[in-house]
């Protein structure tokens, strides 16, 4: 690996394919204002994965919209799983502004309206969700926030070791890259990660870890499997016997989604280890996959959750930990001790957000358009080969190419000029695990919008199949 480039001396072929039709894309695409533009973005910042060098340059973002400085529009199904209301909410930046020559900072000591209201909010969520009233301490980034809940785990119940699973991520500080499983935000010369950051295997039943196979809708056998998955979990903290947490994504943003009765037996066998349990709900939470918690499809209650992307409204950076009552036990100490940890004008954002998601209905229309969107989405796979599963929740949605449907042979290549191809289209998603085109549009996405994503996509499956 080169120390500086991080490019291997012998890259795969797969790599050679990336980068060339990255800079074809780029070429038939870009103008020159644009490429100076992302070279003196490459210029400016330290490099690496997935962040810089950029691919293009955006100018304006509105509603489900991001447009770039060629005036081209596309429907951004990526988002970063910031933008649930959309870009630029009216309401969202009035609260703003409104804020900002009402409070513009508070420093912690010195509590403020807007935070405590924020706080409120979110606690009454999480009684929602578990029964019991929640704390809440605010952080300026979700991967802060998973921090907050290992040391808030560890200090309720003495332990010091965490379980959680492969291919997660969960941020990119040290605890959350030693909880999280990608090597991607692991990997690198950046020494041993944090000890006793135990990992098993994920739910995942088209690619079930422990050889389980599915039936053509992707749904396991259960009978045969036996929830092996939440099993290997519980031996884990039998074994172990002195597990502090177990933190994970209830539904796994790659996207799988949980195979029934999963978390009931993971929560089970945390409550006779006395282990705690963590969602970590910041990509799937606010409404994402069609309820305010993706937790409340598989009827499990966590002791802590983890919010952050979307609860800025797309304009802030701001994150939550939200915790059982019972866990308040860190009162001597300084677990979340940010600048701008009750800032006024994050919280207002926040709060603006919450309103937007409750008086809009828009857990519900994720939920609807979701169910329609998959709906399509298996049709789709009846016409293209290439599909080998369809899954998802709400606006949480994947399709995993593959070259092969009977070996499930990853078909990477392929699934990068899809994204290319729907790009050139107006259409912009993300690929996860190489093969796994995922598309997490906002809450506020019509049926007739997502309806156009998915004509594109066909296209693009048809174009990309043909050669």
């Amino acid at each position: 690996m080169h120390p500086i480039s991080g490019v291997s001396p012998s890259q795969s072929e797969g790599d050679v394919n990336h980068s060339a039709r990255r800079a074809n894309w780029q070429r038939e695409h870009l103008d020159p204002d644009t490429r100076e533009l992302l070279a003196r973005d490459s210029a400016a910042f330290l490099h690496q994965s997935v962040s810089t060098p950029c691919l293009n340059a955006i100018r304006r973002a509105e509603g489900i919209w991001i447009e770039d400085t060629a005036d081209r529009r596309y429907m951004d199904f990526h988002g970063n799983n910031v933008h649930h209301v959309g870009y630029a909410h009216p309401r969202v930046l009035a609260a703003i502004k409104v804020q900002l020559d009402d409070l513009s900072f508070a420093p912690r000591r010195f509590a403020c309206d807007r935070a405590v209201e924020l706080a409120e909010a979110l606690s009454a969520q999480f009684q929602r969700l578990t029964g019991a009233p929640g704390r809440v301490l605010f952080t300026t980034g979700g991967s802060d926030a998973v921090e907050v809940a290992i040391k808030l785990a560890r200090t309720a119940t003495g332990r010091f070791k965490t379980l959680s699973f492969w291919d997660a991520f969960h941020g990119a500080g040290f605890g959350a890259s030693s909880v999280g499983g990608e090597s991607l935000f692991r990997g690198g010369r950046v020494g041993p990660l944090l000890p006793g950051s135990e990992h098993v295997a994920p739910f995942g039943c088209y690619r079930c870890a422990y050889g389980h196979p599915v039936d053509a809708q992707g749904q396991p056998d259960l009978e045969r499997c036996r929830l092996a998955c939440a099993s290997m979990v519980k031996y884990v903290l039998e074994r172990e016997g002195d597990v502090a947490a177990v933190i994970a994504e209830p539904a796994r943003a790659v996207p799988f989604v949980p195979p029934p009765g999963y978390w009931q037996a993971v929560r089970e066998a945390c409550n006779a280890h006395g282990t705690l349990l963590i969602f970590d709900e910041i990509p799937t939470g606010l409404g994402k996959t069609g309820r305010f918690f993706a937790a409340e499809h598989d009827g499990a209650a966590p002791d802590i959750v983890v919010l952050g992307k979307a609860l800025g409204g797309g304009v802030l950076p701001i994150a939550a930990c939200v915790a059982h009552e019972r866990l308040n036990v860190a009162g001597a100490y300084a677990y979340g001790h940010y600048t701008h940890e009750k800032n006024p004008v994050t919280a207002a954002a926040a709060l603006a957000t919450l309103q937007v998601i409750e008086q809009d209905d828009l857990v519900g229309n994720a939920a609807r358009v979701g169910a329609h969107a998959l709906e399509r989405l298996h049709a789709l796979k009846q016409r293209h080969a290439l599909i080998g599963d369809v899954r998802g929740r709400g606006l949480l949605l994947g399709l995993e190419l593959v070259t092969d449907r009977a070996a499930k042979s990853p078909a990477a290549d392929q699934a990068e000029a899809v994204l290319y191809h729907a790009m050139s289209n107006g259409l912009s998603f993300k690929t996860t695990m190489g093969n796994v085109l995922t598309l997490t549009p906002p809450l506020i996405t019509t049926v007739a919008q997502m309806d156009r994503a998915i004509d594109i996509l066909d296209a693009a499956l048809t174009a990309v199949a043909k050669t």
